[in-house]
């Protein structure tokens, strides 16, 4: 972000995830408002935020401030012509007898003075006693507690209340340097907190009164920042003057060089909703306008239920403003986007209109595999972004050797198209093919660049690290041959499919993933119906990662023998979701239309890849993700993710996680005597109608594969 964001934090936010994720957005300053802190929760409170990040901690002050006190019932309705008592001394507050804090204030009262109390209520003072001052309701509304009272006239307090001190002293102790000063007066008051908090604070104040106003060059001058609380100050400056006299403001303290931030009601719609209304959006693009260097959420991220998403869209208002004088005013753009960047910087796309009857009947026909048009669909979509084709063998030879591409991206999967010598001997460079499937509707169109040939069993080593053809890789290898093709995909066309509704291209996801206000996402890929740890790994993953949601896609394509087939997998996660059994808005059910190789490590950080470019910045990999049998050691997918550290997408690593039945709770290895689940087991429990266990795989999930099992549907492939 440009400008400066300053998060309050509060009850919604002080917790290690939302800190994490304000930080990960570009919070400049974490604000604690000591008007909202008891003060015997000021030292422990700093403690822990300063264990959690490094961003820096601005103690906001009480200040120069009158607020109601403590209420029994926490808000009251107070009736217009009733009569409020307000006492020296404490007593339980309701609607007709309260504290104004500081206790001081009473003696500052005269008859006359006219009370704005929690923005709706008027009161004036018609009686004085030596320990009670007797209001008179002008304008009724809602009190709540420790809410900000004005009195229409100046009268002279501290700069500074004994909690500000305790607290200057705590956040000196601790290495706090930034203070905002609260209803800077005068100069003097700026004068008063330096001396308190030492030479080498970073004093913003708070420019909240007219008193402020009337002295605000001076007070700009021995500052290092203002604060525009526009709450505050329209207390005193009528609502309809606030847009002129914040401009004012931002331009005489622009003049002097000092930087200006602005707070109050930026997105106070979503303290409550998820989303902000269009009046809050235009008024922060048009406070950026003004020349604000900062933006300050108060309780949309201290108490408001979305802190998160909430800070989320002022990043997106400020990179949006920033990005508009590069464009035409008048005509929409790509909406600007939190998620992470897809592998290169953009998707690519191939964007070529569908080649006529004719143009395809010119070209040369080479018969493929279901899984090389599953290879070109996944270039012409994006998810294979950057590549647009197949491999050449300088290409494979990076990728074997470097696990990058010639332009040094990370990448680890040969993307091959095998040949038989017939076509290789019949095509050459610049030649347009047609490529198509005996028996699917899928085809493709591929411009020729180069035919090579690569030896079997070096390319099976270095590929899957085995020659041995109990691999599946290796054996779909040698009977595929080692004769290649490479080129750019020019236009490709999926088979029809009855799981349409989840083939999300990577356009289509960070589309969902945006519009449902996320910007980090975990992905998770799968070839199995969902068993009970792998319910563990996805909730526990979102815990560990603070994301915002879950993305599940299930691979789609050919597998080997034993293996679900893809419409039971997701009829089942589609079960758990319409049942409850995850957090409500936090999961986008899709699928991968690819297929497995069984290469563990490099397989599992290409799929890894494949996810950033749908917009995921995590994904799940397990003990043995994406191998086979024994033929991959335990460390060796960590070891190569640590290979390739640019990556984007970052790995959320478990070890084997089992089911602890004295707990009944799922557990990695090391803590207690664990039960294993394996898909493996679940596949064999439900071909031999044995009833597994709640704890082992959901009712709700057994249900629906031994349902299609019972109407003659294969679940299995054969």
């Amino acid at each position: 972000m440009n400008h400066d964001l300053l998060c309050t934090l509060g009850p919604s936010s002080l917790n290690e995830g939302v800190i994490k994720r304000l930080e990960e957005l570009g919070a400049s300053i974490f604000r604690l408002n000591l008007s909202h802190t008891p003060q015997t929760a000021v030292e422990p409170t700093l403690e822990f935020i300063l264990s959690q990040t490094d961003v820096p901690i601005c103690i906001d002050t009480e200040g120069a401030q009158v607020r109601s006190g403590s209420l029994v019932d926490g808000r009251v309705q107070v009736k217009e012509n009733s009569l409020i008592h307000v006492h020296r001394h404490r007593v339980p507050g309701d609607a007709r007898d309260l504290n104004l804090y500081p206790s001081f204030v009473l003696d500052k009262l005269e008859l006359g003075d006219v009370l704005s109390m929690d923005d709706a209520i008027l009161a004036q003072v018609i009686e004085m006693h030596p320990d009670m001052a007797v209001l008179r309701v002008l304008c009724g509304g809602d009190l709540g507690s420790n809410k900000a009272v004005t009195v229409q006239r100046d009268i002279p307090m501290p700069a500074l209340t004994p909690k500000d001190r305790h607290a200057i002293a705590v956040g000196r102790k601790l290495g706090v340097r930034h203070i905002a000063l609260s209803f800077a007066h005068r100069a003097s008051d700026v004068d008063e907190v330096r001396d308190a908090f030492g030479s080498d604070a970073f004093v913003i104040s708070k420019i909240e009164c007219n008193s402020g106003l009337r002295n605000l060059e001076e007070i700009t001058k021995r500052s290092d920042a203002l604060l525009i609380d526009r709450g505050d100050l329209s207390r005193q400056v009528p609502l309809e003057q606030i847009p002129r006299v914040q401009k004012a403001i931002i331009q005489s303290a622009k003049s002097m060089g000092t930087k200006v931030y602005v707070a109050t009601n930026l997105m106070e719609s979503m303290v409550t909703l998820p989303n902000p209304t269009r009046a809050e959006v235009n008024d922060v693009y048009n406070t950026l306008g003004d020349g604000a260097d900062g933006l300050v959420l108060a309780a949309e991220t201290a108490v408001g239920r979305y802190p998160v998403g909430c800070a989320s869209m002022l990043v997106r208002i400020a990179r949006e403003f920033h990005s508009a004088a590069d464009r035409d005013a008048m005509l929409p753009s790509t909406p600007i986007s939190l998620l992470v960047e897809p592998l290169g910087g953009s998707l690519t796309l191939i964007e070529t209109p569908r080649p006529t009857p004719e143009s395809l009947e010119a070209m040369p026909i080479l018969e493929v595999g279901e899984t090389d048009l599953m290879d070109c669909e996944l270039m012409a979509n994006g998810t294979y972004s950057p590549l647009t084709g197949f491999m050449g063998k300088d290409a494979l030879e990076s990728v074997l050797h470097d696990h990058r591409l010639p332009s040094g991206l990370p990448w680890t999967m040969p993307i091959l198209l095998s040949v038989d010598a017939d076509a290789s001997a019949r095509l050459g460079t610049g030649d347009l093919v047609h490529l198509k499937a005996p028996d699917s509707g899928a085809f493709a169109v591929l411009e020729v660049e180069e035919v090579f040939t690569y030896d079997g069993e070096e390319l099976a080593e270095r590929w899957f690290g085995t020659t041995s053809v109990e691999h599946p890789g290796v054996k779909r290898l040698a009977r595929r041959g080692t004769t290649f093709l490479s080129g750019q995909v020019k236009y490709a066309e999926p088979a029809e499919s009855s799981l349409e509704q989840y083939k999300l291209a990577p356009a289509m996801a960070r589309f969902i993933f945006a519009k449902k206000g996320w910007s980090q996402v975990v992905g998770f890929h799968s070839r199995n119906a969902p068993h009970r740890v792998h319910e563990f790994l996805q909730l526990e993953a979102l815990k560990r990662t603070h994301a915002d949601g879950l993305f599940i896609s299930p691979v789609i394509g050919p597998q080997k023998p034993g293996d679900y087939y893809p419409g039971p997998i997701l009829k089942s996660y589609q079960r758990l979701l319409d049942f409850g059994h995850y957090p409500r808005g936090k999961v986008v059910l899709g699928c991968f239309p690819t297929y497995p190789r069984y290469c563990g490590p490099r397989e599992a950080v290409f799929t890894a890849i494949c996810r950033q470019n749908m917009g995921c910045s995590h994904f799940i990999v397990g003990r043995d993700h994406a191998g086979v049998g024994n033929f991959y050691r335990d460390r060796a997918t960590r070891d190569l993710f640590d290979q390739v550290e640019d990556l984007d997408v970052r790995p959320v690593f478990f070890d084997k996680v089992g089911y602890h039945q004295a707990s009944a709770s799922y557990r990695s290895n090391g803590a207690g005597e664990l039960v294993t689940i394996s898909g493996s087991k679940a596949r064999q429990a439900l071909r031999d109608q044995e009833e597994l266990p709640e704890w082992y795989m959901r009712d709700v999930v057994q249900e629906v594969l031994r349902l299609d099992l019972a109407r003659g549907e294969q679940i299995f492939r054969e």
